[in-house]
């Protein structure tokens, strides 16, 4: 993965870099658990092994954590709903984002992607956002000019743009796209203009993650709405590994509306960018439940277990994979 220095990056250091490690930890338990329910055609029951798994790890890291995107609302959910406080209590005032299993369809089907994903940030430092509002979003990668893409533009005029700046006919781009009915006129208007579709039935994170680290993955552009959560965790990693990435809220009911309000959204048509979405301090952890294109899936043996992590910083603009075994 080819890194970019995210531009006006000074800010100081105020989460210690010990806290990646323990990030680790919290995603590679919730992995663990997870995997055991790989293929089983259960995506409820993977889904609480992860939730349980990574609250329980959360609750000896030293920090002051406070949810602010997680499984839902306060009463809809035991654990992770958003406002739950995490942590030993003490330590760092942080807020985190989780998605305790991303892809838990994928995970059900043993199909690649499935990922374990954590953001910590310092507090106030992401968008607060309910489970249940979707997002517009458009990513590339960081070496093209701010400006290149814009999310208000249609699929052809975007498509258009990036071939002239990265200097290639349409037919050499690749879009990325959720498997989705409410794509179905997106995916077909790209298609129309010469450049190759990329869908993926879940995980837009990854997807968010692969359109703009192009070198290794060939896709140019990640288009489309998705979990407006997802999009705040993607944001973050992007924070830490460099890229662009626009967001509009979908807040198409009366309710999600007063709940966006409450939350302290006070411009619903609001663009937002990266650092809008994820600022400060960012840390972000990943663990692989199945294998995939970013991380390799748990690996489970007589008497151990073998998992994949990514772990990323934004101040530093350190990313590290951590390989493991665990004793069974």
């Amino acid at each position: 993965m080819r890194l970019s220095k995210v531009e006006g990056e000074k800010t100081p250091a105020n989460l210690h870099r010990s806290l990646a490690l323990e990030l680790v930890r919290v995603t590679e338990r919730a992995a663990i658990a997870a995997a055991e329910w790989r293929g089983k055609g259960n995506e409820q029951a993977a889904d609480e092994a992860a939730v349980l798994a990574m609250k329980a790890e959360l609750d000896r890291v030293a920090i002051s954590g406070r949810i602010v995107i997680g499984e839902g609302e306060a009463g809809e959910v035991d654990n992770l709903y958003i406002g739950q406080s995490v942590g030993a209590g003490q330590g760092p005032e942080v807020d985190i984002a989780v998605d305790p299993l991303e892809g838990v369809t994928l995970c059900a089907k043993n199909q690649p992607d499935s990922i374990v994903v954590l953001a910590m940030a310092e507090r106030g430092g992401l968008l607060n956002v309910a489970r249940n509002v979707y997002m517009h979003k458009i990513a590339i990668g960081a070496e093209y000019a701010p400006g290149t893409v814009h999310i208000d533009w249609t699929a052809t005029e975007n498509v258009k743009a990036l071939a002239k700046a990265k200097g290639v006919p349409l037919s050499e781009i690749t879009a990325i796209v959720l498997d989705r009915p409410r794509h179905a006129a997106l995916i077909e208007e790209l298609r129309t203009t010469g450049v190759a579709v990329k869908l993926i039935s879940d995980g837009d994170i990854a997807g968010v993650i692969h359109a703009v680290n192009t070198e290794d993955t060939g896709i140019d552009i990640y288009l489309g709405s998705g979990g407006a959560p997802e999009g705040v965790l993607a944001a973050a990693a992007l924070r830490c590994i460099g890229g662009q990435m626009q967001g509009k809220l979908i807040l198409d009911t009366p309710p999600k509306r007063d709940r966006a309000v409450a939350m302290g959204i006070t411009d619903p048509n609001r663009i937002y960018d990266v650092t809008d979405l994820a600022a400060g301090d960012v840390l972000v952890a990943a663990t692989g439940v199945t294998d995939g294109t970013l991380l390799e899936g748990i690996r489970l043996r007589r008497n151990a277990v073998q998992t994949s992590t990514i772990v990323m910083r934004s101040w530093s603009q350190t990313v590290r994979w951590i390989k493991a075994q665990h004793a069974r």
